[in-house]
């Protein structure tokens, strides 16, 4: 059985993610904007997240190097019935877990940070058999 690489994000994002009480779904998106791995989620809900969040994340980014403040670790969104974290997942990416109010906000925010930077690491491994440039 050969492993993808849409594999190995699921399943990151379920070993992580389904932890958190009132999970209801996530995005890993392209810093662009295009959704790159949905969990939980249908693939037009998905892609229709991705798309409206990447506007917020790249907005907070420009915020952050204004006020020189470094990486953006995380945004919370809260809403009535619901709360959107999104966090940077490393070079180029970004992941959006959305849950219900349940959701205990230490427990959302410290396993979507998790999660991010396992998915972070695993992105930014280079593939196997590249060697050093000559």
């Amino acid at each position: 059985m050969t492993t993808t690489a849409n594999d190995v994000i699921y399943s990151v994002l379920d070993n992580n993610l389904s932890r958190i009480a009132g999970i209801q779904g996530a995005v890993l998106l392209s810093n662009d904007g295009i959704m790159l791995s949905p969990y939980l989620l249908d693939r037009d809900q998905a892609e229709r997240i991705a798309a409206a969040s990447s506007g917020v994340a790249a907005t907070m980014r420009a915020i952050s190097r204004e006020i020189e403040g470094g990486r953006v670790i995380r945004q919370l969104v809260e809403m009535d019935d619901r709360y959107l974290c999104i966090v940077g997942c490393g070079e180029g990416s970004t992941l959006i877990v959305v849950t219900s109010r349940k959701a205990r906000l230490g427990e959302l925010g410290g396993e979507a940070v998790r999660t991010a930077q396992a998915l972070g690491e695993w992105l930014d491994t280079p593939e196997r058999g590249q060697g050093p440039a000559a």
